[in-house]
């Protein structure tokens, strides 16, 4: 097992902040926009910088897609702002009509995804953000890993012409991805070659993922783990090749099992090569209110959970 270590932690919100800052000097034609969550969506060194090119719509969110769409029209290249829930479930039909029917160069950037919202509870966790977003014809769907790859995501979505769905976190996690990544929209990160299990594994669980596969050598069991950054579109390639030479898979992510990246690989397996696979994601379950930590143990994202879905999965390979 590869060996991954960290010197400092921070939330992917953060680097969303940081690259949408850098985005703003690179290119005049970016602006932002936000629905109230300044702060929470780290937009606020941009605002300082470039304060002609920001919108503070307010509590509208369904206005704020709509103004991001007719500001493409003049060049623009708008990134929206607010908490994952109100990104998508609450303005999905401002999105599929003003957006996605029409290809705008929307840049839908998503904080406080998943369970790991933690306190504030079920009514604003959510956990159906990618199936929603994934269904829609043309639109990109990237859920990076750390710090470091949200700052490159955010950068390469900028030179993407199309809409984006950009999803990340409010936990401060392990940055163990490079500095000086490189960002390749729609190409699976190697995280670990291994030979007789395919951990696959989107967002705040690919660290999960890379301590069970530390776990799983430490049980003689050689883990492969891949980082699906991009859950559309899909890399077919990495996951089939990978899935071919260990025949088994599990996919783990902070969403719900129904409408997600263990979705995804399943349509890809079920259609190309059949292999057994094991989901490691929410059970078909609202949030609930508690610690990060407590609401990821409870509803089974646990680095154990993964070893248990590995060693569950490698016994239905005959």
């Amino acid at each position: 097992m590869k060996k991954y270590t960290y010197t400092d932690k921070k939330d992917t919100r953060s680097g969303f902040g940081a690259g949408l800052h850098e985005a703003g000097k690179r290119n005049e034609n970016v602006v932002a926009l936000c629905a109230d969550l300044v702060g929470s969506l780290k937009m606020d060194a941009f605002i300082k910088d470039f304060p002609d090119r920001f919108v503070q719509v307010g509590i509208a969110e369904a206005n704020m897609m709509g103004i991001a769409a007719g500001m493409t029209i003049g060049g623009k290249i708008p990134f929206t702002g607010t908490f994952a829930n109100f990104s998508t479930g609450r303005v999905y039909d401002q999105i599929r009509q003003s957006i996605a029917y029409s290809g705008k160069n929307v840049k839908i950037c998503a904080s406080h995804a998943g369970l790991t919202l933690g306190e504030d509870g079920a009514t604003h966790q959510i956990l159906e953000d990618i199936g929603l977003m994934k269904m829609l014809p043309g639109m990109v769907v990237i859920n990076p890993c750390d710090y470091n790859q949200t700052k490159a995501a955010t950068l390469a979505i900028m030179d993407y012409e199309g809409p984006v769905y950009l999803r990340f976190g409010r936990p401060v996690i392990p940055v163990f991805t490079p500095e000086d990544q490189k960002f390749e929209i729609g190409k699976a990160w190697m995280v670990n070659e291994g030979k007789d299990v395919t951990i696959i594994a989107t967002g705040h669980m690919v660290w999960r993922a890379i301590e069970a596969g530390e776990k799983l050598a430490e049980l003689g069991i050689d883990a492969e783990i891949i980082n699906i950054h991009t859950i559309k579109p899909l890399d077919e390639e990495a996951i089939l090749k990978s899935v071919q030479k260990t025949g088994c898979v599990v996919t783990c992510e902070e969403h719900n099992k129904f409408g997600g990246l263990g979705e995804s690989v399943s349509r890809l397996l079920t259609t190309t090569y059949l292999a057994p696979q094991e989901f490691v994601a929410v059970n078909d379950s609202f949030g609930e209110s508690a610690t990060p930590d407590q609401l990821m143990t409870k509803y089974k994202l646990d680095p154990a959970d993964i070893v248990a879905a590995a060693q569950k999965v490698m016994k239905r390979k005959k």
